[in-house]
């Protein structure tokens, strides 16, 4: 009997996957265990293998496109079987497979985007992908076609950069490249129309017309402008008068810029239609250098200006933009949600170090054994966890979420942005444990080499950056997390001990708790007993 195997969830944040490869064929023999595909979500490509036995008897999703959770992405079954019934089920969605929707436009009224009927045959719009579950929005990094170029079937059509990665992006069909929708550069949310393909002499605007994504399509890229729409936008061109009396023609956002930077439309060349001014034209614009002023005006000037001071600082007023990428506005995006959601207060606290400090010498004195100073800290807050299990907690508006089992983030800085790999079930971990599987994950953190299911389930978070030297800082709670720890460096410093100054060496800790699930007096609490552990380190070893 036929096996239906959807789009898997690789991940508990999950909601859409992307064929990067199929490593079976519609006809190959598929064994149980077998790697039918290699499926990539926002942090990773995973193998993803056959739980069923028999012949592949169809693809729902072809190399490189995406689709939702559940998704029909195979039938395995016996070689020759019918499975059509299988493919017009109502389990199917229309988008595993094309057939399903051919079928049902006969049955019975036809959708009421009529628009997309009046497509040539052959001609197809690309829509922007979503090539990650956390994809809201794209940026085409480069162009690897140009209009008028011919397309092949697998081609590289263009870079799209994600909030996780730069990703290749090749087309699924064959033709001319009729239109570019995106720009280098710009960004459009997913699903607008990012390019046409189709036999070449195509009439474009007819085809961006067609349908309900035509007003998506010009919003997406505002840049071309039609001839015969020049005419009757001649107000938005925002016309206006040059020396000679001439009209001179510049977009509102050219005005604008020009407005912004001090830029006389008089002294721009424009390269637009009808040598109207763009945008690109006022950011390519270098000023000439005026004529000198003539003596007897220069000397009127001098005499009726005040003497300026000597030894001014001279020089030019610069300053450029870069676009966000992707990860950079997800962490944007996450990080003001969680300020903004959760009742943040703060707690510090100042910890002995000089038994850590001793007690780390002893233990990196044995063979092959490598203990940092934040593995102790990690360490002891899963410890704490355990005797303070209300911070150990995440808010779900009815409920609050007891977590029985303690996995601690540890923050890592990558090139991009930060990322959370999570130490699983901390608490049963030794020192030497913890160090190496820190060790292990922040590596593979800054090659992109993760899987989700290591960035995944953290209850705790801790962030260190007494590394670059700073001694005391706050943090944003990582959610659903109730509670981050912020660690800083370690200080040499005057302390009084029984009653004499003497050389000590301390280090801050501060607690970041969501007001919702930690009260004042468990974070209080909970930062007492951290303390005991790190300034008597023989007690974590009990």
């Amino acid at each position: 009997m036929a096996e239906v195997i959807n789009m898997p969830r690789l991940s508990d944040t999950m909601e859409e996957g992307t064929v990067a490869k199929w490593l079976k064929q519609v006809g190959d023999k598929v064994e149980e265990g077998d790697i039918l595909a290699e499926i990539e979500t926002d942090k990773a490509t995973m193998e993803f293998e056959s739980f069923h036995e028999g012949t592949l008897l169809h693809i729902g999703i072809p190399e490189g496109e995406g689709a939702p959770v559940d998704s029909l992405l195979a039938i395995v079954g016996e070689e020759g079987e019918d499975i059509s019934g299988l493919l017009n089920g109502g389990t199917v969605t229309s988008d595993a497979t094309s057939e399903p929707v051919e079928e049902a436009a006969t049955e019975g009224p036809a959708p009421s985007n009529t628009g997309m009927a009046e497509i040539p045959e052959g001609v197809e719009i690309v829509k922007m992908p979503r090539l990650s579950d956390t994809m809201e929005e794209g940026t085409v990094a480069s162009w690897l076609k140009k209009v008028g170029d011919t397309v092949e079937e697998g081609d590289i059509l263009a870079e799209i950069e994600t909030d996780k990665a730069t990703m290749e992006f090749e087309s699924f069909y064959s033709g001319t490249l009729l239109y570019i929708g995106i720009q280098e550069g710009e960004s459009s949310p997913v699903d607008a129309v990012l390019a046409v393909i189709g036999p070449e002499g195509t009439d474009v605007d007819a085809v961006l017309n067609a349908g309900s994504t035509a007003g998506k399509a010009q919003e997406a890229s505002p840049e071309p402008v039609k001839e015969e729409k020049v005419a009757a936008t001649t107000q938005e061109a925002a016309s206006t008068t040059s020396n000679d009396g001439q009209r001179i023609f510049a977009s509102p956002l050219a005005k604008k810029i020009a407005k912004e930077k001090g830029i006389s439309l008089n002294e721009v060349k424009g390269s637009g239609e009808h040598g109207r001014i763009v945008k690109k034209d006022i950011e390519n614009f270098v000023p000439a250098q005026k004529a000198a002023q003539p003596a007897s005006t220069a000397s009127a000037v001098a005499s009726s200006a005040p003497v300026a001071p000597v030894n001014l600082p001279v020089g030019e007023e610069s300053s450029e933009e870069t676009k966000n990428s992707q990860m950079r506005k997800t962490i944007a995006k996450r990080l003001s949600e969680s300020k903004f959601t959760a009742p943040h207060y703060y707690l510090g606290i100042e910890v002995d170090m000089d038994n850590a400090i001793a007690s780390r010498v002893q233990i990196n004195s044995l063979p092959d054994i490598k203990v940092s100073f934040n593995d102790m800290v990690v360490k002891a807050c899963a410890m704490a966890l355990k005797k303070h299990p209300q911070v150990n907690t995440s808010w779900k508006g009815d409920t609050t979420k007891y977590n029985h089992h303690i996995h601690v983030g540890v923050a890592v800085a990558v090139e991009d942005g930060l990322v959370v790999p999570v130490l699983k079930f901390t608490d049963q971990m030794s020192l030497t444990q913890i160090g190496a599987s820190v060790k292990d994950l922040a590596g593979r953190a800054k090659n992109k080499k993760l899987t989700p299911a290591e960035m995944d389930g953290s209850t705790f978070t801790v962030s260190n950056l007494g590394m670059f030297g700073i001694q005391e800082f706050t943090s944003i709670i990582n959610q659903p997390n109730s509670a981050i720890l912020s660690v800083g460096a370690i200080i040499e410093k005057p302390v009084v001990k029984n009653g004499q100054i003497v050389v000590g060496n301390t280090m801050k800790l501060s607690l970041a708790c969501d007001h919702r699930t930690v009260d004042g007096a468990t974070g209080a609490q909970f930062l007492q007993t951290l303390r005991a552990y790190l300034e008597n380190p023989v007690t974590m070893l009990a």
